[in-house]
């Protein structure tokens, strides 16, 4: 799922540690052209995404066109973006029900929850925690989500 139309249940008593991650700081620098040289990337941080509360994510409400089934909620956090907005790495969070999508060019790793994503004209991939995923732009896929799933992601667009 692309971050602007997506990202299991953590306690709101754990709390994440993350340093730094504000988008546009000093602390992340980027250039505005994509340049990918040591100088030019974010600086690094550490996430525990598992530990970051449901209450710490943002609502990233779905298009109704998109809902096949159920009453999914997709919730989401941007942990870093490039100054010229093609890399974004974020969390994301879905409810179960069924979805559709246009993908971006993603990289994933699931941290808790199933699903099934079924790539148009494709294969169909089973995912849960531990899996790592790749999505290629302009995939049409079917997500359907079992459990509710986070991941951490890294989208290049």
């Amino acid at each position: 799922m692309t971050a602007a139309s997506d990202a299991s249940s953590a306690s709101a008593a754990t709390t994440a540690t993350a340093a730094p991650v504000a988008t546009g700081s000093a602390a992340t620098p980027a250039s505005a052209s994509g340049d990918s040289s040591p100088a030019s990337l974010p600086a690094s941080f550490v996430v525990n995404i598992p530990g970051i509360a449901d209450a710490d994510l943002e609502p990233d409400p779905l298009d109704p066109s998109q809902i096949v089934s159920g009453e999914p909620v997709v919730t989401g956090k941007v942990l870093w973006e490039s100054q010229d907005g093609r890399q974004i790495r974020g969390i994301w969070q879905i409810t179960p029900g069924v979805v559709t999508d246009t993908e971006a060019n993603e990289l994933f790793v699931v941290v808790s929850g199933r699903a099934t994503i079924e790539v148009e004209g494709g294969s169909v991939l089973e995912v849960g925690p531990g899996d790592a995923c790749i999505l290629r732009e302009g995939d049409r896929t079917r997500w359907t989500v079992h459990e509710t799933l986070r991941k951490a992601y890294h989208i290049s667009l």
